[in-house]
């Protein structure tokens, strides 16, 4: 991704908004190295990272650093700050109505992909269509069909291998979208989670994934080659329409007959 330039990203941005008819932006994610300074982008105060992703949806250049950022969970899987004890224990979501066994609750926070401390030393997210620098990954909410097409044009840039998710129903933006697909180099997709369907305005329609940004050139260009045929056929509903009518015959040759 080193040699591709910001005004390339932004170009990539406005391909797959346009393609796919995106309601919002994808959002490129870039983790901050120390001393690396942020430009003219907005610092949030308290927010969560999905907030922050949804500014960022929205249109906004934003940053969240370290003590900023106020969802416990992803604090400690930026490597930002340990869990507090009452979620490390499971007992917090049991307490949230999330689980109904601590021991659940805990195996599930104990399995959360992190990245180590001081590992990055903050967050800018941005409208891809807008880049300011090259993100490290990509992540994209929206309605579940248009992120199907994504996956697709994922899938064929490896060759056709079947594509897996990740998730544990928590951390749907932050670890399931962005540091997963950060570690394990590969895109991941997530229904959601408590966290953010409670603290943003994602639809009940709708869905997250993210990955390296470094997939983005055979992601567009797989894209452009599903909107000339897939997409707008897959779109029509043909084959619905003409099951449709066939039952719709079906029956008026029956009352016909009798």
């Amino acid at each position: 991704m080193n040699m591709i330039s910001c005004e390339r990203i932004q170009e990539y941005g406005s391909i797959m908004k346009a393609v796919l008819g995106m309601k919002s932006s994808s959002v490129g994610v870039r983790f901050l190295r120390e001393d690396e300074d942020a430009g003219a982008a907005l610092r949030l105060s308290r927010h969560r990272y999905c907030q922050a992703l949804m500014q960022a949806r929205r249109g906004e250049d934003v940053v969240l650093l370290p003590d900023e950022l106020s969802c416990p969970g992803a604090a400690s899987a930026f490597g930002f700050r340990d869990l507090p004890a009452g979620l490390s224990s499971g007992k917090g979501l049991v307490g949230f109505g999330i689980v109904a066994d601590a021991a659940a609750g805990k195996a599930m926070l104990d399995s959360m992909t992190r990245l180590y401390p001081n590992q990055i030393y903050g967050l800018r997210l941005f409208p891809l269509e807008k880049a300011p620098v090259i993100p490290d990954v990509v992540v994209v909410e929206e309605e579940v069909e248009r992120l199907m097409w994504i996956v697709l044009s994922y899938l064929h840039a490896k060759g056709g291998k079947r594509v897996e998710g990740s998730t544990a129903v928590l951390q749907a933006t932050c670890v399931d979208s962005t540091i997963i697909p950060f570690v394990e180099n590969r895109l991941n997709f997530s229904y959601g989670c408590y966290g953010c369907r409670d603290a943003t305005d994602i639809g009940p329609n709708e869905a997250v994934l993210g990955f390296p940004a470094s997939y983005l050139p055979p992601i567009i260009e797989h894209l452009e080659f599903l909107s000339r045929r897939a997409i707008p056929v897959s779109r029509s509903k043909k084959a619905l329409e003409s099951l449709d009518q066939k039952e719709t015959h079906g029956c008026d040759d029956e009352k016909m007959s009798s």
